[in-house]
């Protein structure tokens, strides 16, 4: 496991490219969102996101939220309307996640078989260049209905495993996941605070 310290304003380019490569060879990142910390792996690599599930000791039939680049990649893992797209517009990039219709290319694994997908871009630079290849896993970093820790350091002592790379901004000023809103039924729906 690598841990790599750096700063949430001021990031070092070199270690958001080290993830990355990270990510495409199949391994699980530990990062910083806007919210707390997450842990992320390439969503087209199967390996991959079942380690997330096991790292997190989460059932297969939980299914992970995604991460993209920017609100136009969500296209590319969901089905938006019009309406939807202006409800988005209007709260990302921020700490929430949109449950919508996935599109065919998001893999079983990441959805637990459903056909609906959470869709977040967070305000979090770091968390979103992690994701211009490809969209990958965003799952708060702890063990399933275990607290979720804001340091690095208390969550690799929680989960008890390694990861296999760690971007450190150090404590996160937030404890609390994203709000989750149900855009996929007729009228949008809070499922998460």
């Amino acid at each position: 496991m690598k841990i790599l310290k750096t700063s949430s304003d001021d990031f070092d380019e070199k270690i958001v490219n080290e993830a990355i490569r990270v990510l495409a060879d199949g391994g699980v990142v530990l990062y910083p969102t806007d919210t707390i910390y997450g842990l992320g792996a390439n969503i087209f690599d199967n390996k991959a996101v079942k380690k997330v599930f096991e790292i997190k000791q989460r059932s297969l039939l939980k299914p992970l939220s995604i991460l993209v680049s920017d609100v136009n990649a969500i296209d590319l893992v969901a089905k938006v309307s019009i309406q939807q797209k202006q409800i988005i517009d209007q709260y990302l990039p921020g700490p929430y996640t949109f449950i919508l219709k996935k599109r065919n290319i998001v893999p079983r694994v990441v959805t637990g078989g459903s056909t609906l997908v959470g869709v977040r871009v967070p305000n979090n630079e770091i968390a979103c260049r992690l994701a211009t290849i490809f969209p990958i896993t965003t799952t708060s970093a702890n063990l399933s209905d275990e607290d979720v820790l804001s340091n690095p350091k208390d969550i690799l002592e929680q989960l008890d495993c390694e990861v296999d790379l760690v971007i450190d901004v150090g404590t996160l000023e937030s404890s609390h996941a994203s709000k989750i809103i149900d855009l996929s039924d007729s009228s949008p729906k809070i499922i998460r605070k």
